[in-house]
């Protein structure tokens, strides 16, 4: 393994400078959630240039197919499942205004990359670049993910339904920490993200004259009670040991000052670590906004939205991930232990689906201020060295993970193991979410596993081409 480790490092070294030129592009050019066109267009570009097969999805996203050269090994057929690697990189930016001064700073108003999905995606084609040039080091296919919409919890869940996960074995994806050191990486098994569940309380009064309270039912003092109610299911009815946050952002109520309001909305987030606990929260919540208003003779309804779920990387993935993560850059830099973070990511959605491993990458410098803010902050940015680990670290575990060893037994090739039937998780023809009159949905194959796709996958890249 030492060998091509040795050569990647050399490689990954040499497109140092290509990628960063990419992240910067992106940099000035950030797109708000189902609104990455010109990011989608970015990254066919890129993958057009490496001759990667690829078609869109989730409306702005992109899914591209590499296919290693080596037979699939004999011992894979042990397995439930012929081996599948998905990479995944999220791509939208954020509406925040960048205060920080740079040659790459943000050419839209009011919106930047605050987050580093424009590294995770440079990182990818980055990857990509790699991969498809060491197709003789692996067998099977890599699918390479590049997600919208992150963050408002929409693109994961839209790839899913359309079928995009249903050859994986394995995911993997990764995320800039900006707490950080840049050449440190975090792979730690369990729980590392929060749940993340959007919620708007709604609630109904009667309007009145401020002088006359008796004759109406004022929604404020309602949503004030639910407010501090909220906190109590907290601090009260769960344990100090618990990870649970009820956080309210937002709070509007009432058309005038001298008028007892018939309305009022609370607005915020559940974020949870525990499935359970997630669920158990909802129900308070339930009946402490509907009970607390009929007391002062109100209404009240709660509208919910599933972010994501708790991100919880699989105990394998991630041993692999270290084990790979450990021989490249020594077992000083792989944290295997940190506090887990409220911050959701729907990465989570995908090893729900797919056993795999998400990886924070150090991003921060204390030569470069900017580096060690918080992410979501308007001076945001990120030591660029990142890059370079990020696009390793992925490479190399696609490799370890996907190898085909010389001298192992061979067996079919690679596009003889895809199932015969459309990956999409409803199937047929009518029921096919992503093309309603999905005929014909086999295998295609050519003698060459580079032709090889189910009639979805090929109707998906007829439609991206037009």
């Amino acid at each position: 393994m030492t060998n091509w480790i040795d050569e990647l490092k050399k490689a990954v070294e040499a497109d140092f400078d290509y990628i960063k030129e990419i992240r910067r592009d992106l940099h000035r050019h950030p797109e708000l959630a189902r609104e990455e066109f010109r990011t989608q267009q970015r990254i066919e570009e890129e993958l057009d240039k490496l001759g990667i097969p690829h078609w869109r999805s989730a409306e702005t996203g992109v899914v591209a197919r590499l296919s290693g050269s080596r037979p699939v090994p004999v011992a894979w057929e042990k397995e439930q499942k012929p081996r599948c690697l998905i990479l995944r990189a999220d791509i939208d930016a954020l509406p925040v205004q960048e205060m920080h001064e740079t040659e790459y700073k943000s050419e839209v108003p009011g919106k930047m990359h605050a987050c580093g999905h424009d590294a995770h995606t440079a990182a990818l084609i980055g990857t990509a670049r790699m991969l498809s040039r060491r197709r003789d080091l692996f067998a099977g296919d890599v699918y390479l993910m590049w997600q919208p919409g992150e963050e408002i919890g929409y693109g994961a869940a839209v790839m899913i339904e359309e079928g995009q996960l249903a050859f994986g074995t394995r995911c993997f994806g990764l995320h800039m920490a900006s707490d950080i050191p840049v050449g440190s990486v975090v792979l730690m098994p369990g729980p590392n993200n929060a749940s993340v569940d959007w919620f708007r309380i709604s609630v109904e009064g009667v309007g009145a004259h401020v002088s006359t309270p008796q004759k109406g039912v004022d929604a404020a003092y309602i949503a004030a009670q639910i407010l501090i109610g909220l906190q109590a299911l907290v601090s009260r009815m769960s344990s100090p040991m618990d990870n649970l946050l009820i956080g309210v952002g937002k709070i509007c109520a009432g058309t005038a000052y001298n008028i007892v309001a018939d309305h009022a909305e609370l607005e915020g987030t559940v974020r949870s670590l525990d499935p359970e606990l997630r669920k158990l929260t909802r129900e308070r919540m339930e009946r402490l906004a509907s009970e607390t208003a009929e007391i002062y003779g109100g209404t009240a309804k709660i509208e919910w939205a599933d972010y994501t779920s708790v991100l919880v990387n699989s105990e394998g993935p991630t041993a692999e991930a270290q084990k790979i993560a450990t021989e490249l850059f020594g077992p000083e830099k792989v944290i295997t232990f940190r506090r887990p973070a409220l911050g959701g990511d729907d990465m989570a959605e995908f090893i729900n689906r797919v056993p795999g491993c998400y990886a924070y990458i150090g991003s921060s410098n204390p030569d470069i201020p900017e580096t060690e803010v918080a992410h979501h902050n308007s001076s945001f940015d990120i030591d660029e060295k990142a890059l370079s680990v990020s696009v390793l670290l992925t490479s190399a575990y696609a490799l370890s993970y996907m190898s085909a060893e010389k001298g192992e037994e061979e067996g079919k090739p690679a596009y003889l193991y895809r199932p015969d039937a459309c990956p999409c998780p409803r199937g047929g023809e009518v029921n096919c979410p992503r093309y309603r009159n999905c005929s014909a949905c086999i295998r295609y194959h050519r003698g060459k596993e580079t032709n090889c796709f189910t009639a979805c996958e090929r109707k998906a890249m007829e439609k991206s081409a037009r």
